[in-house]
């Protein structure tokens, strides 16, 4: 199991070690360490969505390693740079807090299009595979087409939903799905919710009413409060990450369809300039593909 994951993690960021490790290679090798190179390496992780200030870092410490080290061949750099991304990358790994009371409860946040409610919908299908029993809470009532979606879901993965109609208080769907899970013992609450990035104020005071009504259910349960992000727009979801940690605290954070995009370099700035733990990334379209981030599998899969 351990090596399918693995393997999948390897082929899911195909297209970004395309765009940076390879291409890496193909200008390193052989060649003598000077500022040139430096410049090229420089371009490279700019073209993978590194950001200017990561890049920026990521460079410098090339070029004062490689120097204290007394480095002659530009191959060498490429460890230099599995080992530095390595310790940017392990400041944003963190498991699940799902408290010690039942039910856990997880409030996912994100817009429309980013991967948000497939991502719950994976998720419940993992945790029923581990024999936890899982309700969905159908809170994105703004969209009739996200609450049939999260049924589809829902009948997939074997947990049960809670709902109401299209246009209904998204705090009266949270209630109802919490209390239940209460009520009947279940282990875990799997929040869905709408995005609506340009109606910000109506966004945050939505959230905010869905965390007071969590927090009235269960008062001292941790509610683990997930931000999804679209891995092929790269770091300008850096964006959208700030303004749903204006509207609430983000505890973690997803990165989807990172299979889709060379922009997989974009989780860089997203971990140094957030400071919000990565939970999961998602690197295909199968359930199993939505894997917990960890750092030293993710740089191996992009230097293997």
């Amino acid at each position: 199991m351990f090596k399918s994951m693995i393997d999948k993690l390897k082929s899911g960021l195909e297209k970004t070690k395309k765009q940076f490790v390879d291409s890496f290679s193909s200008i390193s090798f052989g060649r003598k360490i000077d500022e040139e190179l430096f410049e090229d390496i420089e371009m490279i992780l700019l073209k993978a969505d590194v950001g200017v200030k990561a890049t920026e870092e990521i460079i410098d410490f090339l070029r004062e390693e490689s120097k204290r080290r007394r480095l002659k061949d530009g191959e060498q750099l490429k460890e230099l740079l599995k080992e530095k991304l390595y310790e940017i990358l392990k400041e944003c790994e963190s498991p699940l807090n799902l408290g010690e009371e039942r039910p856990a409860v997880i409030l996912f946040l994100g817009i429309n299009g980013s991967g948000k409610t497939t991502t719950v919908g994976k998720l419940a299908a993992q945790f029923v595979k581990d024999g936890k029993s899982v309700v969905l809470a159908a809170a994105d009532t703004f969209r009739a087409a996200a609450i049939d979606q999260l049924e589809v879901w829902a009948e997939r993965a074997k947990a049960r939903i809670v709902k109401h109609s299209p246009g209904s208080d998204p705090a009266a769907v949270v209630y109802d799905a919490v209390n239940s899970a209460k009520s009947r013992g279940d282990d875990i609450v799997l929040i869905d919710t709408a995005g609506r990035l340009h109606t910000k104020e109506h966004l945050i005071k939505e959230l905010q009413k869905i965390k007071r009504t969590i927090k009235k259910l269960m008062p001292d349960q941790p509610v683990e409060t997930i931000l999804v992000l679209d891995g092929t727009i790269g770091q300008n979801s850096i964006n959208q990450a700030k303004i749903f940690k204006e509207a609430t605290d983000v505890t973690g954070i997803v990165i989807t369809k990172l299979d889709g995009t060379a922009k997989g370099g974009a989780i860089i700035p997203i971990c140094k300039e957030l400071k919000i733990p990565i939970k999961f990334i998602g690197v295909g379209e199968g359930i199993e593909d939505l894997q917990p981030f960890d750092a030293k599998a993710f740089v191996d899969a992009l230097f293997d």
